[in-house]
């Protein structure tokens, strides 16, 4: 409990308890002016009954306010969950767009790498052609020289034969 709601019923409890201790005088009939005319009643009677209706005033006012703040609470609690809600989607939302980003840019990177590795590879291609020919081409020269050398010990042997 709360201690606001203690020393309210602590505060009734005294009042009841003072006018129980205090009842032949809460009865005493007296006279009475309401500005326009007179009544005979008991005074501590009429204290009594308007004290009680201020309490059920208060207790009354006391009671709106505090639904009216619980529910006006739950319609916030409503609402902030559906923007959790909300922004929990959009969140999801970011990380699919995210990874989809990802995934395109995976991809084109593995596109490029194919790409720089079929242009690797016809270079390669061409270079070892190009090295090839150059092979025959230095073998051809190798065999002219060879066959030129070839001769001319030919004929030097046979100018030194005869």
């Amino acid at each position: 409990m709360r201690i606001r709601t203690i020393v309210f019923i602590l505060a009734i409890v005294l009042v009841a308890a003072f006018v129980a201790l205090n009842l032949n005088e809460f009865m005493h009939v007296s006279v009475l002016s309401l500005g326009f005319t007179t009544i005979e009643v008991s005074l501590g009677l009429v204290m009594l009954v308007l004290l009680g209706v201020a309490t059920a005033l208060f207790l009354g006012s006391a009671l709106y306010m505090q639904s009216t703040n619980l529910l006006e609470m739950r319609k916030h609690t409503r609402e902030l969950n559906a923007q959790r809600e909300l922004a929990d989607k959009a969140e999801a939302s970011r990380f699919t767009e995210l990874q989809n980003f990802l995934a395109a840019q995976a991809e084109t990177e593995k596109q490029r790498e194919e790409a720089t590795a079929a242009a690797l590879t016809a270079q390669f291609a061409q270079q070892q052609q190009a090295l090839m020919a150059r092979i025959e081409q230095s073998d051809n020269t190798t065999a002219a020289f060879l066959g030129q050398l070839e001769d001319k010990l030919e004929r030097q042997a046979v100018s030194s034969k005869t």
